[in-house]
């Protein structure tokens, strides 16, 4: 399957330039420049979420989740790979940092072979609401200028929110007890043909655990993978999936903003992380929120969605020349 799929990703990146600039909004290629501005060119390494565990385990469906979609991950347990990231492009970004969003991405491993892929981050917001903002948004940073960038900032308040989020939360104690948030809309759909917007949540099982300013400075840098380590000598790590329901009138184009707290949640399965991966399983190819079963569709209106896998796309392709 690892050879499939890289060759079905080297085979979109040229056809990515074939598009008109108009339709990608902003050239992968810069993006992935943009980021290598900000953090480095670091060669057999992603743009993004550089810094990284791959592991393996299994997703088990709730009765209540076929009700939602007729996604095949939900109707009878599957095994996953999966990968644990800081946000960001440095290799060397530290575990304690609190104000970088973590991350869980997840191929889904289906009855007839394909994937179905599940990428969420440590915040329920995103930095940018379009591709151009968040363009905008690398080179500033990379400029180092304190005048640019706090005019960047006042004029894209919406840009602050994720600092924001989690500078008010403790910093996660480990992967293992973060909360992880789709920032994206999905469009579910069930077998009867009933159609209904959500996001995600995952939530650990036995609660977030989090760390004081203090104490997360004295862990150092890179005590993650260790205490990853530790859990699996207990067990399992295991998180409850949520699909947030959503209204009419729920903004489906904007993961900077998230929906109103009161939205219903239903839970549709269990994330069960059972042990470390080799990294090639997780580096063949790209996590990519677009790949999905039948069943699950991201928002058309969203133009964030579409740019990830072209700069996922760019980023594989430099990274395995």
């Amino acid at each position: 399957m690892g050879v499939v799929r890289a060759l079905a990703v080297m085979a979109l990146v040229p056809a990515l330039f074939a598009l008109p600039a108009s339709a990608q909004e902003a050239q992968p290629e810069e993006l992935v420049d943009a980021l290598n501005g900000v953090f480095g060119a670091h060669a057999k390494m992603r743009a993004a979420h550089t810094k990284g565990i791959c592991v393996k385990g299994n997703f088990t469906p709730t009765p209540e989740a076929a009700a939602l979609t007729k996604a095949p991950q939900f109707a009878a347990p599957v095994p996953l790979v999966g990968r644990f990231s800081l946000g960001g492009g440095n290799p060397s970004a530290s575990d304690s940092q609190k104000d970088n969003v973590r991350g869980i991405a997840m191929h889904f491993q289906l009855p007839d072979g394909s994937v179905s892929d599940l990428l969420l981050i440590s915040a329920p917001i995103f930095v940018a609401k379009t591709p151009e903002v968040f363009l905008e948004l690398l080179r500033t940073v990379a400029t180092k200028d304190k005048d640019k960038i706090d005019a960047f900032f006042k004029a894209n308040p919406n840009s602050t929110k994720q600092k924001a989020w989690l500078t008010a939360r403790e910093t996660p104690a480990s992967y293992a007890t973060a909360d992880y948030f789709g920032v994206h809309t999905f469009y579910l759909t069930n077998a009867k043909g009933e159609r209904q917007g959500v996001k995600w949540t995952a939530e650990p099982v036995g609660g977030f655990k989090g760390l004081s300013d203090k104490d997360a400075e004295a862990k150092g840098a890179d005590f993650y993978a260790k205490e990853l380590n530790d859990q699996f000598t207990k067990g399992p790590v295991e998180y409850n999936l949520f699909a947030v329901l959503g209204q009419p009138g729920d903004q489906d184009d904007d993961p900077t903003s998230e929906w109103p707290a009161d939205r219903k949640s239903v839970k549709v399965g269990t994330i069960s992380i059972t042990g470390l991966e080799n990294a090639e399983a997780c580096d063949v190819g790209i996590f990519d929120p677009n790949q999905l079963a039948d069943g699950i569709e991201p928002s058309p209106n969203d133009k964030i969605l579409p740019m990830r896998s072209q700069d996922y796309a760019v980023s594989f392709g430099r990274r395995t020349q």
